[in-house]
């Protein structure tokens, strides 16, 4: 349920879980995110956060009066259902959490254009070329694999590809044996930042399996990422405001 508050500005947050080991890099990957927003945004004061490092929250929600939080995750999970709203809570911050960037209208068109664009790229005629989604999984929260295999289903109906299949890096199908024996085929990572998961796991889950097809960026690098965020906060700035 959406919770009632007063908007007296256009203010926003948008929230990613970031790299314990490194937060440092992400943090400002985040910062980096906000800016491109604000571009398409000039009237809003939008800031950038995640939760791995600390203080960066709170740091985000400093002097932002009733902001729209925009969850940076692929599904709606443990961090966006618990963590979040308690680390807001604690903060005592007067808020509305919209639904995760994975959940947004836009994102099947999206990845369908990156998945076409990297074919085009790599001279991949797609109707001979397989696509295989990397994602995060969860061995707690079937989210991930939920909203995995939706699009997993969306993109077959949508697009040439021979076939679509979905790996994981914490729960079966576990990303290497779903690249084994695919043939010809490219990786599309489901993941909103470049960290290690996109770094290293999905590159070593490849390098097992012998795919030696291309490994396209992250989702959450595309140039249309600003553009789908500040469509976001937009429609809910207009639902609330009417």
């Amino acid at each position: 349920m959406e919770r009632a508050i007063r908007m007296t500005m256009h203010n926003a947050v948008i929230v990613a879980h970031g790299s314990p080991g490194t937060p440092q890099p992400q943090d400002a990957a985040m910062a980096v995110l906000a800016a491109s927003v604000s571009d398409v945004l000039p009237n809003w004061t939008i800031r950038g956060a995640t939760l791995a490092s600390p203080g960066s929250l709170e740091s985000a929600l400093h002097g932002v009066d009733s902001p729209l939080i925009y969850p940076f995750f692929m599904s709606q999970g443990y961090f966006t259902s618990d963590i979040l709203p308690r680390r807001l809570s604690s903060a005592g911050c007067n808020y509305l959490q919209l639904p995760p960037f994975g959940a947004d209208p836009a994102i099947p068109a999206l990845v369908a254009e990156a998945a076409m664009t990297g074919a085009r790229t790599a001279n991949l005629i797609p109707e001979e070329t397989s696509l295989l989604l990397a994602a995060h999984g969860s061995e707690v929260s079937p989210a991930s694999r939920i909203a995995t295999l939706a699009l997993v289903e969306q993109l077959l109906a949508a697009l040439p590809f021979k076939a679509v299949v979905a790996g994981f890096i914490e729960e079966p199908p576990y990303l290497g044996e779903s690249a084994r024996d695919l043939g010809r085929a490219l990786c599309l990572p489901l993941f909103t930042l470049t960290a290690s998961h996109v770094l290293d796991d999905v590159p070593d889950a490849m390098l097992r399996a012998g795919f030696t097809g291309p490994i396209l960026p992250a989702i959450g690098s595309h140039l249309a990422v600003p553009r789908v965020i500040a469509a976001g906060l937009e429609r809910y700035a207009t639902r609330i405001a009417a």
